[in-house]
């Protein structure tokens, strides 16, 4: 049973000098379109390989109507870093699953001129306490290349702690590559 949890919105939240953390809206979809076009050679190391159409705004609106409707049904949430109307990057809590295990994924990127910054930080901060205070979740997993050493800095400023490394874990800039697992206990 998923409970109350469904249909939650996170509302937004100021990380500092007027950016905000919120959630995706259908509105959002050139934004964030121009972002990925804009950082579309700082994510490639990190990211999947991307098709051509996936830097449309067409592509982005599907997606962020995708992730409304999990959103709706309590499963993921999509937040956009915005510094006013511009996407400055993207956390992503998914894979939420309620029951026993109350867990989630968490999945993260900032703008390449913010890099570096502690934006990132901030918003991976703020999700947890999102997720512990509004979403009632006891557990958090995220996973980074074995050689993204800063987001490795990031998850752990945020309270994560390595678990252990995943081989092959996800095909990554089109390759199968390996994973450090790091997680965050919520509740105890």
């Amino acid at each position: 049973m998923i409970g109350p949890y469904v249909g939650s919105v996170i509302s937004a939240i100021d990380l500092a000098d007027g950016i905000v953390l919120r959630q995706f809206t259908a509105g959002d979809a050139k934004e964030l379109a121009d972002a990925y076009s804009r950082n579309r050679a700082h994510l490639a190391p990190w990211e999947p390989h991307r098709s051509a159409d996936f830097f449309t705004e067409e592509h982005q609106a599907e997606d962020i109507a995708s992730r409304i409707a999990s959103s709706n049904e309590g499963a993921a949430y999509s937040l956009g870093i915005f510094g006013g109307e511009t996407v400055l990057g993207r956390i992503n809590l998914g894979g939420v699953v309620r029951g026993p295990f109350q867990s989630g994924g968490l999945g993260y990127w900032v703008d390449a001129q913010y890099s570096g910054r502690g934006l990132a930080t901030v918003a991976v901060m703020a999700i947890v306490r999102v997720a512990r205070d509004d979403l009632g979740l006891h557990r958090l997993e995220a996973g980074t290349l074995v050689h993204n050493h800063a987001s490795q800095r990031v998850l752990t400023k945020a309270g994560f702690h390595p678990i252990g490394m995943a081989p092959n874990y996800l095909k990554i800039a089109g390759h199968w590559q390996d994973h450090n697992l790091y997680q965050a206990i919520l509740h105890s």
